[in-house]
C-alpha cells in the first residue's frame, strides 16, 4: 500500500473510530489474489467488545462504500484488536501493558523479560522475575534504551492480589 493511500485512509478512518471511543492502531492493506484486505486494528485504555467493534466495523464500511478511497475493485474489510502479543510502539501502549510481562530488546544489546509496573513520559518502571528462588528486582528501563517491547503471553501467573487478600 502506497503512503499516500494509508495516509488518506488514516485521515478518513481515524476521526470515525475516535468518535467510538477508540484509538485507531493500525491499517494494512494487503493482496490476496485478485482481492484486497483491508485490515484495521483499533483499542483503547480498557479494551475493545465485540460491539464496539461491530459499530465501528459498520461505520468503516459505510464511509468508505461512500468514498473512492479504496479504489474500484472487491475488497474485505477485517476489523479487530491488536492481539495478545501486541507490540509496544506507543507511550499509551506502555500504559495499557501496565502489570503485564513483556521482553524489551534493549539498545545496549540483550533483552530482557519484566513485568511493567509504572510508566512515566521518560521510561517505565518494571519488576524482573527471580529465577530459581531468587526474589524479583526491580529496573528502571529509559524509552530511549527500549529498541522494542513486545507483551508476553502468560499462561500459569498467579494473581499476586489474590495471594495477598488470603
Amino acid at each position: 500500500m502506497s503512503t499516500t493511500q494509508s495516509e488518506r485512509l488514516r485521515e478518513l478512518l481515524e476521526p470515525l473510530v475516535t468518535s467510538q471511543g477508540l484509538d485507531l492502531e493500525e491499517i494494512e492493506v494487503d493482496s490476496v489474489g485478485r482481492k484486497r484486505v483491508l485490515r484495521v486494528v483499533v483499542d483503547s485504555d480498557t479494551g475493545a467488545d465485540l460491539d464496539q467493534i461491530a459499530d465501528v466495523s459498520r461505520a468503516l464500511s459505510a464511509t468508505l462504500d461512500e468514498t473512492d478511497a479504496m479504489g474500484e475493485g472487491e475488497y474485505t474489510l477485517e476489523v479487530g484488536t491488536p492481539g495478545a502479543e501486541r507490540l509496544l510502539t506507543e507511550h499509551r501502549h506502555y500504559v495499557r501493558a501496565t502489570d503485564r510481562l513483556v521482553r524489551f530488546q534493549l539498545a545496549e544489546g540483550g533483552e530482557l523479560v519484566a513485568r511493567i509496573l509504572k510508566v512515566d513520559d521518560d521510561g517505565v518502571d518494571t519488576e524482573v522475575p527471580g529465577v530459581k528462588g531468587r526474589k524479583a528486582t526491580a529496573r528502571r528501563l529509559a524509552f530511549d534504551d527500549i529498541v522494542r517491547a513486545r507483551v508476553q503471553v502468560e499462561f500459569s501467573r498467579k494473581d499476586n492480589k489474590k495471594e495477598e487478600e488470603a
